[in-house]
């Protein structure tokens, strides 16, 4: 064990002690069976429900339930998970229950065979979509993240197999570390922005609850302090130290924080892990100042073992791909039927996804591949999701883990950080156990979250190759998730939130660039990857050798000077582009595995890493992606980044989320404006020309294998009907084709 872990009593009753109970019990008739893998024991089917949705042509039922499973922490391939030996019960097993959710034909008659096992989203519902149920494959959702917070909160009786559970979140119960019985106890840290008033605020992370309880609610234990600013290079104003004596932990009733004055209402510890009772609040007397930043370091309990929930994960797609039924004689309702498979996680679950991956899970306990596929979307990191004190929720804000170790494909060194030359396929390469993968991402990716270090490693300069059974496809000038695609000359005014922890809001209007049309490419070719080994469109992103991934200064990547609420003061790289900090961890922490134990907080930065960022055209759009057709036909600049407009973090890049800065409509419009881009009326003259501007994009894309021909169809209907030039005379009486860049003097 750690050396300078710390341990308590165990948990106050009513706390987690009787769902541990529950869970030994109910696995406790399967000790005599007296299997040494570590497997899926037992399903509980809770509910099936008919799966309908708008557009469904084959009916389709929805399966819910639950699975119990047990691991050998002696396995090499549960060995990596951090903490595990700290989880065993008596006989040495370790032990979880999960939840499941199944999406299947109701006729077995019309299924492919191929299964989409998708990763929850912050224990989100999920049910495969309506255009994959036409299909007629099978959807598998279940839980990873055990953290027992927010929507991942484990209901009361999620351990009873007697009991039905009726929630629709994804959760796992997992054990939390002991030794000798008692809760190992460490520092966790927690801040609190953009928040005033004199009553509770909480302890979050992304705008769920840090999942981490106090260990003693004695304040001189812990240490809060303000800050008075912070830039996005790392650069602190360090405010006041906050003395214990003028703040407290107070209460939270169905997670919503007390409203009463410091010194609150009394925090109650032993009921704090039931479901509904986080977040954890805090209370300052004469109240939260909103123009500091309040960073709390506090000793914590309950360290739950994260990685349990990784092994969850791959156990349970195990069963449902391989097994014909459960030790107790439950069938698998799928077995026999899975021709083909591939996981699925978008944002933080495409972290998981690599996370899986170079964990070398995708190897199962009975040493066969898992999964033949796998589409981490608009994810360049790995999830803090096998590290002690583990904060699965976060998004790369300042002291928030993810970018440690290699983020790239294929053994590659990383000179910078010092550390072995690896890649997150190198376990699974080693076992022949990799899965063919497809990624996908684009701008606010790259300005927020860090994504070009996976394409140049730390030194940014080389470009690292990809393996056969890679593909990457940016989709250029995109938001986080894309945008709605609307087809408009007059986009509608409303506020962008910027997503994170109380970040604020942005400046610019909302991107409208969609990614929905590479999506749908991306999950025909999947599919006909998997069972028809029929190779995907060739990878597309920006890359030094071509001269589209250049340092992000608003000259090497010629963006536009006067394009409107712009300022070239974004530009300053403390406001610009996050760069990856090289954080000391302390010495109980693995800075290439991302595991262990985390001592140092807040971190040192030992170092700052700067991102690249793609090279841009004359009107601030991206190069060097796939073709997208309304990026190819542009009514404006698409950004990947946006400005936020007030609080702390005021000026500078809007986290993960992007901009639009709409064309004048005509000539006339721009001149008065002072905009530097060509107006709608000078570039493509009518809406015919619009419309055919629009038409050659589609085509090109789809002549390249980067759009389906039904979503050609859509985007060039969507063009015919939309407002753009509607009403505005040509300039000179004629109609010209696209054009873009900067207008003449």
């Amino acid at each position: 064990m750690n050396m300078q872990s710390r341990v308590r009593g165990a948990h106050p009753a009513g706390a987690r002690a009787p769902c541990a109970l529950m869970l030994a019990t109910a696995l406790a008739t399967t000790l005599a069976m007296g299997s040494a893998d570590a497997r899926i024991v037992r399903i509980k089917i809770d509910s099936t429900t008919a799966a309908t949705g708008t557009g469904q042509t084959l009916a389709y039922q929805t399966i819910r339930g639950r699975a119990w499973g047990e691991l050998d922490p002696t396995d090499e391939k549960n060995a990596v998970i951090t903490d595990i030996q700290l989880a065993k019960d008596a006989d040495g097993k370790v032990r979880y229950v999960t939840s499941f959710t199944l999406t299947v034909p109701t006729d077995p008659a019309n299924a492919t065979g191929f299964l989409w096992h998708d990763v929850p989203n912050r224990g989100g519902n999920f049910l495969i979509p309506v255009v994959e149920r036409n299909a007629g494959d099978f959807g598998l959702a279940s839980g990873w993240q055990a953290d027992n917070a927010g929507a991942t909160a484990v209901p009361a009786n999620a351990a009873d197999p007697n009991a039905t559970i009726s929630t629709t979140n994804h959760w796992v119960q997992v054990p939390t570390a002991k030794v000798n019985g008692n809760e190992v106890t460490g520092n966790v840290l927690a801040r609190i922005i953009n928040r005033s008033g004199t009553g509770g605020q909480p302890l979050n992370v992304m705008g769920n609850p840090v999942p981490y309880l106090p260990a003693t609610l004695d304040t001189t234990q812990a240490r809060l302090t303000t800050r008075v600013a912070e830039t996005i290079d790392g650069n602190i104003t360090e405010g006041t130290v906050v003395p214990s004596s003028d703040w407290a932990y107070t209460r939270s009733t169905g997670g919503t924080c007390s409203t009463t004055p410091f010194p609150g209402t009394p925090f109650d510890n032993s009921n704090a892990l039931l479901p509904g009772s986080l977040p954890v609040c805090i209370v300052v007397n004469g109240g939260f100042n909103p123009n500091l930043l309040y960073q709390l370091v506090y000793p914590a309990k309950n360290a739950y073992v994260l990685g349990i929930g990784i092994a969850a994960f791959r156990d349970v797609g195990s069963f449902f791909r391989y097994a014909a039924a459960d030790d107790f004689g439950t069938a698998n309702p799928i077995a026999g039927r899975v021709r083909g498979s591939s996981m699925r996680g978008s944002s933080q679950s495409g972290n998981f996804t690599r996370q899986f991956i170079y964990m070398g899970m995708n190897q199962d306990e009975a040493g066969r591949k898992l999964h033949d596929g796998a589409w981490p979307q608009i994810a360049g990191r790995r999830v803090a999701s096998n590290v002690r004190w583990g904060q699965a929720d976060g998004v790369l804000e300042l002291y928030q883990m993810g970018s440690e170790g290699p983020q790239w494909w294929v053994d590659y060194p990383d000179p910078v950080r010092g550390l072995p030359t690896k890649g997150i396929l190198t376990r699974c390469t080693a076992t022949a156990t990799c899965p063919k993968v497809i990624e996908h991402f684009g701008g606010a990716e790259v300005f927020a979250l860090k994504m070009t270090m996976s394409w140049v490693g730390t030194a940014g300069d080389f470009d690292i190759p990809l393996t056969r059974n890679v593909r990457r496809y940016y989709i250029p000038s995109t938001t986080h998730g894309g945008g709605s695609g609307a087809m408009t000359q007059a986009p509608p005014n409303t506020a962008v939130n910027c997503p994170g922890n109380n970040w604020g809001q942005g400046t610019l209007l909302a991107n409208p660039m969609p990614s929905t049309e590479m999506v749908n490419v991306i999950r025909v070719s999947m599919r006909n990857w998997v069972l028809n080994n029929v190779p995907p469109p060739p990878s597309r992103w920006p890359t030094l050798a071509g001269g589209t991934l250049v340092n992000a200064t608003k000259a090497e990547m010629g963006f536009p000077s006067g394009v409107p609420g712009i300022p070239d003061s974004i530009f300053q790289p403390q406001n610009f582009a996050f760069p990856v900090f090289d954080y000391d961890w302390g010495p109980e922490y693995n800075p290439s595995d991302a595991t262990g134990n985390p001592t140092n907080l807040p971190p040192p930065i030992r170092r700052v890493i700067p991102m690249k960022v793609p090279k841009v055209d004359a009107d601030g759009n991206e190069l060097g992606g796939v073709p997208t057709t309304m990026r190819d036909a542009p009514l404006g600049t698409y950004l990947g980044w946006n400005i936020t407009a007030a609080g702390f973090h005021r000026g500078q890049v809007c986290n993960y989320v992007g901009g639009y800065v709409p064309f004048a409509v005509t000539r006339a419009d721009r001149l008065a404006s002072g905009d530097p881009r060509l107006s709608l009326q000078e570039r493509y003259g009518s809406k015919a020309g619009y419309v055919a501007a629009i038409t050659a994009a589609a085509n090109n894309a789809f002549q390249q294998g980067y759009l389906l021909a039904a979503d050609r169809d859509a985007l060039i209907a969507r063009a015919q009907a939309s407002d753009v030039l509607v009403g505005v005379p040509p300039l000179n009486g004629g109609t010209r084709g696209a054009k873009s860049g900067r207008a003449g003097q």
